[in-house]
């Protein structure tokens, strides 16, 4: 099981290939923001890693933060846990304004990924 590590909130063994806007709900008990309910569209769902980014990155993350300007983040929506990872949670509920943190994002990446290097 890959581990992640989340500054200010622990280490926790997620499981493998599970997506990591989900991970970071669900086993992290992080309230992270995903207004568009993890569909690549908002850029709510921001992370900032700090060891383990992976290498890939989908086509509509990699457009999605080019078209915002956005660099060194990443959409915790648009991948996977398949390795150890630690990461700056950016987008949380507390503080934001918002009601809720969004739609539940489903449990595979939409939309369907095309992975490209990073």
């Amino acid at each position: 099981m890959p581990k992640l590590t989340v500054e200010g909130a622990g280490q926790y063994d997620v499981p493998q290939g599970k997506r990591l806007v989900l991970a970071l709900e669900q086993d992290a008990g992080v309230d992270q923001l995903h207004a568009c309910g993890g569909q690549a569209r908002c850029t709510t769902c921001r992370v900032e890693f700090v060891a383990g980014e992976p290498d890939q990155i989908t086509t509509a993350e990699r457009d999605l933060l080019a078209a915002r300007g956005l660099s060194g983040v990443r959409l915790s929506c648009q991948m996977t846990c398949e390795g150890d990872m630690t990461v700056r949670v950016i987008s949380r509920l507390a503080g934001s304004g918002r009601k809720d943190a969004g739609n539940p994002p489903a449990a595979q990446i939409e939309p369907p990924p095309v992975w490209v290097a990073k």
